[in-house]
């Protein structure tokens, strides 16, 4: 089907960052594929928004901070459940950047997330908790944007989590599945899927913006 794009549109792009691309420390298979695409899909819509890990030395869900733990592992924290990562986008380093080879000049904010060092954040709206928002629904709702097509790394968690809370706020949230990539441990892709249809999450592809 192909995407008629309007002003109340917007294609939220998430952790494009070195840490998640081949050589990274979080490195998700493939992604480095995907940043040329979603190029040229951000040169279709007139609103886009970036999203960007953003962490403390030190963070909570970083394996290294937990003695004994290695990444991977599940534990529970105050806030729940809670996968423990390679240390990455770490805050001042290479890895935390941007891919050089982004080519989106006219994203309008960037919302940074994960940066409280007691609490992780995979969404663009809410921390892990649920709770502590980010503020990106009121600024999409002050701009008019009600429609969110959603891509970036990974499908599995900080795409699907972000899609997620999209609906969860009343936005139409549209994940543009091959404009994405996964980590994909433990089932979690197959899970992800589920939760966002559960959601009312949507799926399209690129060639429908063509």
């Amino acid at each position: 089907m192909t995407q008629r794009l309007g002003v109340e549109d917007v294609l939220i792009v998430v952790d494009m960052q070195y840490d998640f691309l081949p050589g990274g420390s979080l490195a998700v298979a493939g992604g480095d594929e995907i940043v040329e695409p979603i190029n040229a899909l951000a040169h279709r819509f007139d609103n886009v928004v970036q999203t960007q890990d953003w962490h403390p030395a030190g963070h909570i869900s970083f394996a290294s901070t937990h003695p004994g733990a290695k990444p991977f592992e599940l534990i529970e924290l105050p806030y729940g459940p809670q996968v423990l990562w390679p240390d990455h986008c770490v805050i001042g380093t290479k890895g935390a950047q941007f891919s050089a080879l982004l080519d989106i000049p006219h994203v309008q904010t960037i919302v940074r997330k994960g940066y409280r060092e007691t609490i992780d954040s995979y969404s663009a709206f809410a921390e892990n908790d649920h709770r502590t928002r980010t503020g990106l629904a009121g600024y999409l709702r002050e701009r008019g944007l009600k429609r969110l097509f959603v891509c970036g790394l990974a499908t599995d968690y900080c795409v699907a989590w972000t899609a997620e809370d999209a609906v969860d706020a009343g936005f139409e949230a549209i994940v543009i599945e091959d404009a994405t990539r996964a980590i994909d441990n433990d089932g979690s892709l197959e899970n992800a899927w589920t939760r966002m249809r559960a959601a009312g999450v949507g799926r399209t592809q690129i060639a429908d913006f063509l």
